[in-house]
């Protein structure tokens, strides 16, 4: 398997002399760009990589190694030498089409042979947790599914993926490794400190939650936030919620908030608040939420040893970014700490991340440190 990492940036062009020399039809291309970007970039890539795999989204900050930037493209590159690729991609043009985009993304690629899927989805048509639960519909829980939202920076108003070589909105686009020789590791954690007691969903449809234990929900969560409702809705970046099914579930998912109602009193959240579950606040942390992302290294690593070459895709929160400003690039250095040395690293700030909470099904993630590591024996 050979490996490169690279980036192209306004100012200074490609941060390499030439592009690598590695087409071919194993060869898998992905990219992360702002949202805003210059297509030439993208379509420069598209034609040095004509026989390889290309996918690629828009982002809310792009990662290169341990560095993170603004209106650039980070590239990673990885011909195999013994794996498979296969892509597809899909339209979704509203969120009651999520489920059966990824029903049919992974129907598409399923195989006996695969091993794992990387899904970029459009982050501004689509139900994260309805596309979840497509692609969890139609695979075993034996293939590693993981990816992430794209991300338009704070607007939250358009995003694209790359399709036909070109970046395009109201797409999903999925990537299959088939092989027993491609290894796949993956590890997801977030390091929010939960307080206050757990409440019940009493009322909520879909992703919009409107009561917790027979009460207003934003009522009760700004009487939990005291003075600091005053931020809000910037603030309820800060004070996402932990979401269980009951209180034997040892697995919480972290919900952030995407819009406020005063009206109904109701908060509208990145991925579904099924009723009848149970909910906690969390609050940041920064010492914390680096910490987790280096969690979210050691969790990699415990599920797939490998050895160099090793590409590391990290995906993590737009959520995460505002709450950690000038320090993110610590939760960057953090995951590649924690990874096998010479690991190169590509990936971006999203508006939702796709992974496995532990083994098994993947699940729709907000506010967490997702990493995804590829390599070959």
């Amino acid at each position: 398997m050979k490996l490169e990492t690279f980036n192209h940036t306004t100012s200074a062009g490609w941060s390499v002399a030439t592009l690598p020399p590695l087409d071919s039809e194993r060869t898998l291309v992905i990219m992360f760009g702002a949202p805003d970007l210059d297509p030439g970039p993208i379509h420069e890539i598209a034609r040095a990589y004509p026989s390889s795999h290309i996918v690629g989204c828009s982002t809310a900050g792009e990662i290169l190694g341990t560095a993170l930037y603004d209106d650039s493209l980070s590239v990673g590159i990885v011909q195999f030498e013994h794996t498979r690729v296969a892509t597809a991609i899909a339209p979704v043009g509203s969120a009651d089409e999520s489920y059966a985009t990824g029903e049919a993304l992974a129907q598409r690629l399923d195989d006996p042979q695969l091993c794992g899927i990387l899904v970029l989805s459009d982050g501004a048509l689509v139900n994260g947790s309805e596309l979840v639960r497509g692609l969890n519909a139609a695979l075993p829980t034996s293939v590693v599914v993981t990816g992430g939202l794209a991300g338009d920076g704070t607007r939250m108003e358009r995003t694209w993926v790359v399709k036909d070589g070109a970046p395009q909105g109201g797409f999903v686009s999925a990537v299959g490794l088939y092989g027993e020789r491609v290894r796949i590791g993956h590890g997801s954690k977030g390091g929010w400190d939960i307080f206050g007691p757990e409440r019940l969903v009493t009322r909520s449809e879909g992703n919009i939650l409107y009561e917790l234990d027979e009460r207003p929900a934003l009522q009760l969560y700004k009487e939990y936030l005291g003075d600091r409702a005053s931020g809000l809705p910037s603030a309820a970046f800060f004070f996402p919620l932990a979401l269980r099914a009951d209180s034997s579930d040892q697995k919480s998912i972290v919900r952030t908030i995407l819009a406020l109602d005063e009206e109904n009193q109701s908060m509208t959240f990145a991925g579904d608040i099924p009723q009848g579950y149970l909910v906690q606040l969390m609050r940041a942390n920064f010492d914390r939420l680096v910490d987790g992302a280096a969690d979210a290294a050691a969790m990699t690593q415990e599920r797939q040893q490998q050895t160099a070459p090793v590409l590391s895709i990290a995906v993590s929160c737009v959520g995460r970014r505002l709450v950690l400003g000038e320090g993110s690039e610590e939760e960057l250095e953090a995951t590649l700490d924690g990874l096998p040395e010479g690991t190169q690293q590509i990936g971006f700030y999203s508006y939702g991340e796709i992974s496995p909470y532990g083994i098994g099904h993947c699940d729709l993630h907000n506010q967490t440190m997702t990493l995804t590591t590829i390599s070959e024996e």
